[in-house]
């Protein structure tokens, strides 16, 4: 900051007050110029941010609900399916007829488990130019919760999310299926509550991530007001 005052003879003391209460208020106007400068750009930034996180949250929470109705058709067939086998094996059908119902449904027999994108995009552009400093504090947390149950949702997915299932034997399930070939009904149900057991903690994972993320959009109930342009 550098300013230029008049250089004029001071006569008295009087002079000299007067002048050096313009260099003061100089001072002070010129600081409270550029405070004032600052702060718009803070409040831009944090504006543009917010704007962009909630871009990018939307997208993902749409991308949590489409996979979810994925999920449920994949979870609904295999369940039909389930259902079929344990009325045959309930009723005491032999193997050849539990097979032939099998058959009738054999395309039902996947795994069909629809994993949703989760971008972070908005939020590391926020850390790395520093505007998520300038976000109010309730509005940062609520975005804070939500990307990071993005982050635990996709390690979940990546590593977790089969754990349960024995997948060497669902690969010979499903390629005697294909070939044809006669399948054990008992050992055919047990991957089914395999596969219905991955699919509903997928979902009781994508439900729960949902949760998280909704509050931090506008609207949402106790989520922020939308970001001025």
């Amino acid at each position: 900051m550098h300013l230029e005052l008049p250089k004029l003879p001071l006569h008295s003391l009087k002079d000299f007050a007067k002048h050096y209460l313009m260099i003061v208020l100089s001072i002070l106007t010129a600081l409270g110029l550029e405070a004032w400068i600052e702060h718009v750009h803070h409040a831009r930034a944090a504006a543009t941010a917010s704007r962009r996180m909630d871009e990018e949250l939307r997208a993902a929470l749409d991308n949590i609900r489409d996979a979810e109705a994925n999920d449920r058709r994949t979870l609904a067939r295999l369940q039909a399916l389930d259902a079929t086998v344990v009325a045959d094996l309930a009723a005491d059908l032999d193997a050849a007829a539990v097979n032939r119902h099998i058959e009738a449904r054999k395309d039902d027999y996947q795994l069909d488990v629809n994993w949703p994108v989760l971008p972070t995009d908005a939020w590391d552009v926020a850390v790395a130019d520093q505007s998520l400093g300038w976000i109010d504090a309730d509005a940062l947390q609520r975005y804070s919760s939500a990307y990071t149950a993005e982050r635990v949702l996709d390690g979940w997915l990546q590593h977790d999310a089969t754990l349960v299932l024995d997948a060497p034997h669902l690969v010979d399930t499903y390629t005697d299926l294909q070939l044809d070939r006669p399948v054990d009904p008992r050992a055919f149900l047990h991957t089914l509550r395999q596969m219905e057991m991955a699919l509903n903690s997928v979902l009781s994972h994508l439900q729960g991530t949902a949760r998280r993320i909704a509050p931090a959009l506008p609207g949402a109930a106790g989520g922020h007001p939308p970001a001025a342009a």
